[in-house]
């Protein structure tokens, strides 16, 4: 036995402390763990779960008009905010109350409360000032929305946490970013009737995806309905006479909203966690820095996820966790592996990506082959929707391996997914060209792509 009272300590209820805490926890260790909002985290809690129940919600619009096409007569339909924002309440306590149960069943002691570092081993929980000591900690407490409170009037605007719990639902709304999160949230504020404005300060939404898709989306936003201001960003927000808000943008313009969403970025959830007084470094940005296992300047002191400031996707965290279980307890020193790591953005249409993108493998590869397909999704053929699917692959002409597969349409996350099985294992165009197809499909597309729709050569493009 040791004179700490924790084998392992926990700062952070989110998908990976969660992970960590409850794996030691069954290994027979003793394990607390600290959350000061809710356990499951951003993700869980405010993030991509309750996010992309809303993208489901914001699609039915579009379901009923094409319904006609297919037969179906649909009589008048009414949306209700409210329900939906009480329903998935209900389904996020539920998420929450399996997080605590799976804790709790391996045996790890929770803690309702801010958790900060005294020094290397002490931890003080704020709810009661009780400290704790811990042979090892993991800080896994993730990122925060970026306030933009160095802008005028950013008092009135809001971030991705307070556009989940809106009282209601406004009949206009700018939001500023582009980025996953700025993209999203457009789509899905569009879909349910709300006017909508993306005002982004780069000269292309999703700055670091394939510029195929990037185009393509932006295009199909803006025939939906969607304004998009690119090259510019928000100089102030007022509140007017008649309680809107009076944005002036940097070109001079002054657009009169109902509401004001900031998604310009987040930041490591670092402040006043007792990092210095524990000796743990950050970066300029404020996020931690960790070795390939996870370590931080301290060696018995690990981080996980958003907080490390380097990929920010759950999943990530998760693993980053299983890795630290592995270094910490069972001799076993693991490294993540972030390559080739698959994501996606759900907008309207979604996007699947994985890989690099052809700018990327235009700066890495002498030569590329491009495949690429844009054509109409059959299920869109009798509803006449004009959308457009992009299938891209981007393929090393030097040993025919694919580097990047890139989507656009229906289910393009899905697909990315098990696309991304392939790019992992090493698969060639060849590869592909040797599966047999599914029709009809979408994805028929991937595997019948034979001949490169243009190539690249020391980073120009050649027809």
């Amino acid at each position: 036995m040791t004179d700490f009272e924790y084998d392992f300590f926990v700062i952070g209820g989110g998908s990976g402390g969660v992970r960590a805490a409850r794996l030691a926890a069954a290994m027979g260790k003793r394990v607390g763990i600290a959350e000061e909002f809710r356990y499951g985290g951003t993700c869980v809690i405010r993030g991509c779960v309750p996010k992309k129940l809303f993208v489901y919600a914001s699609h039915f619009a579009e379901e009923f008009e094409d319904a006609e096409g297919y037969g179906w007569s649909v009589g008048q339909s009414r949306f209700d905010w409210k329900k939906l924002v009480a329903n998935k309440d209900k389904e996020i306590a539920r998420l929450e109350g399996l997080y605590r149960k799976g804790l709790g069943n391996a045996g790890a002691e929770i803690f309702d409360s801010r958790a900060e570092l005294v020094d290397d081993h002490k931890i003080r929980i704020l709810s009661t000032n009780q400290i704790v000591t811990a042979d090892k900690i993991l800080i896994a407490v993730g990122g925060k929305a970026n306030p933009a409170d160095a802008m005028e009037g950013h008092e009135l605007t809001i971030t991705s946490n307070e556009a989940f719990d809106l009282a209601e639902l406004p009949k206009s709304i700018l939001i500023a970013g582009g980025g996953y999160i700025a993209v999203e949230f457009a789509n899905i504020f569009h879909g349910l009737g709300v006017e909508t404005t993306l005002i982004y300060r780069g000269v292309e939404i999703l700055k670091n995806f394939d510029r195929d898709l990037r185009l393509t989306l932006h295009k199909t936003m803006e025939e939906k309905g969607i304004r998009i201001l690119c090259g510019e960003v928000i100089n102030s927000v007022k509140r007017s006479a008649d309680d809107r808000l009076d944005v002036i943008t940097s070109a001079g313009k002054n657009l009169k909203v109902d509401q004001t969403m900031m998604a310009i970025g987040r930041i490591p959830n670092t402040a006043g966690l007792g990092l210095e007084a524990a000796g743990v470094d950050v970066d300029k940005a404020g996020g931690i820095v960790v070795d390939e296992h996870m370590r931080t300047s301290v060696g018995h002191i690990f981080a996980v996820g958003d907080v490390t400031n380097r990929v920010q996707l759950t999943p990530v965290a998760i693993h980053e966790a299983m890795c630290v279980i592995d270094t910490a307890f069972r001799d076993n020193p693991a490294t993540p592996d972030h390559d080739m790591i698959a994501t996606a953005v759900f907008s309207q249409p979604e996007i699947g990506t994985v890989g690099l993108s052809e700018d990327e493998a235009a700066g890495k590869f002498e030569t590329l082959e491009i495949y690429s397909a844009f054509f109409r999704p059959m299920k869109h053929t009798l509803s006449g929707r004009q959308e457009k699917m992009v299938m891209k692959l981007v393929v090393n002409a030097a040993d025919r391996r694919v580097v990047g597969a890139h989507i656009l349409g229906p289910d393009a996350g899905e697909l990315a997914q098990v696309l991304a099985i392939a790019l992992k294992a090493g698969c060639t165009k060849d590869d592909f060209d040797r599966t047999m197809a599914v029709h009809p499909t979408a994805a028929e597309e991937l595997v019948t792509m034979y001949s490169p729709s243009y190539t690249v050569v020391n980073g120009q493009r050649v027809e």
